[in-house]
């Protein structure tokens, strides 16, 4: 079952902590307990095999016998950018309930929510369902014994093939869902978040959170309906880290996705349309500090500038204390405690943002140090010394990405539902250390505009006077400004 906190942090804060690229599911592998650390050397000699299975999944594998674990992933092109209108929280219901209970199948009888729980506790086992924006993920892990390998998987394989969807547990999870979304509604981190993701977005579905109102809208005949459209195998890539060889894992792909539903061909995405002025934003809340969200839509997770902004962005914002952002606002001013930027891409252009917090009396002269660090960096690049001090940083911290078959999922997993190349881990440090301060410079010409930003304040409606040109905004009520070009 689907955590509602989970949830919340898929759509509406998400960690501002660098160049982010995973599906929803492989921020919950990286949180994994570390389980056998093994030097990046002997991970890296781990070969990727991947092929199509007979019923049209794309299957990423790796043989690792490190521990006698299995772990699966399985990302379903089925996330929220599909939710039809009035009814976004579809996605995210309809996997949340995949394990709420199965028909009887294959000679095996219905099962129960507690029932399924049951079956995998069992053996051992653990299983979990997400859904985010682009992707609905289902994980496994399971020892990889014939005996207790067999049942976890047949498990998964009765409800990730014959869900029921129980209207009752339907009902109870939309309310509980419903109170985490008003609950956050009243947050100012979430209110910024998901007020900056409309202001960039527009009516693209990237921009849409799910609210009370679409919530409550979602019916158990939207969930069959959106699982017998969007779950199909060619729509799935199933990633496996483990102990089993290939025939094994060839076997267990066709257990899980044979009697899949054969899906529909859903229309293509509209394109994520580029903002021809800044606006800003100004949300009052009585919390004593302003929140600050700044940004636009960016790069999306193909895009060939993915290494040049990587480093870039750990200079700009994304390596913590020995970022430019943080020098500038935190150590020669003391405006904030922390402040933060990252590229978030996704399969279209994901957004990139900075963020700070800072005292209410603080926020005009914060968010114009942030914005004249942006516009100098896009302008002038980074230095030699702050490009080869993040270069080395980047290397140094990439074992601790594979330190575990759990993150090892992961990234085999963003691999494939991202179409990177299979030696991708094997070149990643490679990859790194070639970018020159130039390529920075110009990757970040070209995808971030210092004067068509979206910005939020969230905060007592008295910070807003001086934040930018315009009037401040009445109490109680927003204001939008915007500037033209």
């Amino acid at each position: 079952m689907m955590k509602i906190s989970a949830l919340l942090r898929a759509f509406s804060v998400p960690a501002r902590t660098g160049f982010t690229a995973s599906v929803a599911a492989v921020a919950a592998g990286a949180a994994g307990a570390i389980i056998a650390v093994t030097p990046l050397s002997a991970r890296a000699a781990l070969p990727i095999q991947s092929w199509v299975a007979p019923s049209g999944a794309k299957v990423m594998f790796v043989e690792s016998r490190s521990i006698p674990m299995i772990d699966l992933n399985i990302d379903f092109d089925a996330g929220s950018r599909y939710d039809p209108p009035g009814k976004s929280g579809l996605a995210m219901l309809t996997a949340g309930l995949l394990d709420a209970g199965a028909s009887a199948a294959a000679g095996r009888p219905a099962l129960t929510e507690a029932q399924i729980a049951d079956r995998f506790a069992d053996v051992g086992a653990m299983e979990a369902t997400s859904a985010g924006r682009d992707a609905a993920t289902v994980t496994l892990r399971t020892l990889s014994s014939a005996t207790e390998r067999d049942a976890a998987v047949g498990a998964m394989a009765q409800f990730l093939q014959h869900p029921t969807f129980p209207d009752a547990v339907l009902k109870r999870e939309a309310a509980r869902l419903s109170a985490a979304i008003a609950e956050s509604d009243t947050k100012p981190e979430a209110i910024a978040e998901k007020a900056f993701r409309r202001a960039i977005y527009g009516s693209h579905p990237y921009g849409v959170s799910p609210t009370v109102a679409s919530v409550n809208a979602v019916k158990r005949d939207d969930l069959v309906r959106f699982y017998r459209d969007m779950y199909s195998p060619k729509r799935a890539v199933v990633t496996i880290v483990g102990d089993i060889d290939r025939a094994q894992a060839e076997a267990l792909v066709a257990t899980l996705t044979d009697a899949m539903p054969v899906g529909v061909t859903p229309p293509a995405m509209p394109p994520v349309a580029s903002l021809g002025r800044a606006v800003q934003i100004d949300l009052p809340h009585p919390a004593e500090q302003a929140h600050i969200v700044t940004g636009q839509a960016s790069v999306a997770r193909s895009d060939p500038d993915y290494f040049p902004l990587l480093v870039g962005n750990y200079v700009l914002g994304g390596g913590g204390f020995v970022s430019r952002l943080t020098a500038e606002v935190r150590e020669k001013r003391g405006l904030t405690y922390g402040v933060s930027s990252g590229f978030m891409p996704q399969l279209q252009e994901g957004p990139f943002e900075i963020s700070l917090q800072t005292r209410r009396e603080q926020a005009p002269e914060a968010l114009k140090v942030v914005r004249e660090t942006l516009a100098k960096f896009v302008q002038d690049g980074p230095t030699d010394a702050e490009m080869q001090a993040a270069r080395d940083n980047l290397t140094n911290g990439f074992p601790l990405r594979l330190d575990s078959n759990r993150k090892l999922l992961a990234n085999v997993a963003a691999i494939g539902f991202y179409h990177l190349p299979l030696d991708y881990l094997d070149t990643w440090t490679r990859n790194v250390e070639a970018v020159t301060a130039a390529q920075v410079k110009s990757a970040f010409a070209r995808h971030v505009a210092p004067d068509r930003l979206v910005t939020v304040v969230v905060g007592p409606s008295d910070v807003f006077g001086g934040a930018s040109a315009g009037a401040a905004a009445p109490s109680g009520k927003s204001s939008v400004r915007t500037q033209t070009k």
